[in-house]
């Protein structure tokens, strides 16, 4: 497994985990909005395990401002690390993945992309776009063999949600059925059954994980 992150100290710590509970993994400290930096992560994962069997595109940024009052820089950046990235990542390990056997790509989205709220439309917009992404990719590269899903999380105890404040933490607690954030860990049920042979007939796909929030 690799991990990557534009955060060195991330990775050495998800790496040291992922050793402690028996795994092979490796840190490439990579900027999802520089695409010299995805070509190099290809390169790194490939000289160390030899192929890609499946992508998870993870990284987000989650930059918030009202319409109105949007600069090009915040909108570009956030475009570059949602969207820019995500797609020219998957396309630097295509070569690769078509040699796999059991080659899968998943891209996390937001139940954002299904709803609206003020002040989140650069983020929720470009994750609505990821998504559209995932359902084109997933007709392209069907007939080799790759299936492309994703998952929308409702809101997750990670650093991106505890950056915020705690009425607003509580809000989104408070805003799915099972009033409470999830934990990381909550997320990865799903991402196995995506990137294994149990979901081998599922492609072109979104599963919602909120805890019961969309539906409200």
């Amino acid at each position: 497994m690799v991990v990557a992150s534009r955060k060195p100290h991330a990775c050495e710590r998800a790496v040291e985990r992922l050793r402690e509970l028996g795994g092979q993994a490796i840190g490439v400290p990579t900027h999802l909005g520089d695409v010299d930096a995805l070509e190099a992560l290809v390169r790194a994962t490939v000289d160390e395990f030899g192929g890609i069997d499946v992508v998870v595109n993870n990284a987000a940024n989650a930059l918030a401002q009202p319409l109105g009052q949007m600069t090009v820089e915040a909108v570009t950046k956030s475009y570059e690390v949602n969207v820019r990235g995500p797609l020219f990542l998957v396309q630097a390990a295509l070569p690769h993945l078509k040699e796999s056997a059991k080659a899968a790509v998943i891209n996390m989205v937001s139940v954002g992309a299904f709803m609206f709220s003020p002040a989140t439309s650069i983020y929720s917009s470009n994750k609505a776009a990821l998504m559209s992404l995932t359902r084109s990719m997933a007709a392209e590269f069907a007939p080799f063999g790759i299936r492309v899903n994703a998952i929308a999380p409702g809101p997750v105890d990670t650093d991106m949600v505890r950056n915020n404040p705690p009425e607003f933490i509580d809000m989104l607690a408070k805003s799915t059925l099972m009033q409470r954030l999830a934990s990381p860990d909550e997320i990865v049920g799903t991402a196995l059954l995506l990137a294994s042979d149990a979901g081998s007939y599922i492609t072109g796909t979104v599963i919602i994980v909120d805890g019961g929030g969309t539906p409200r």
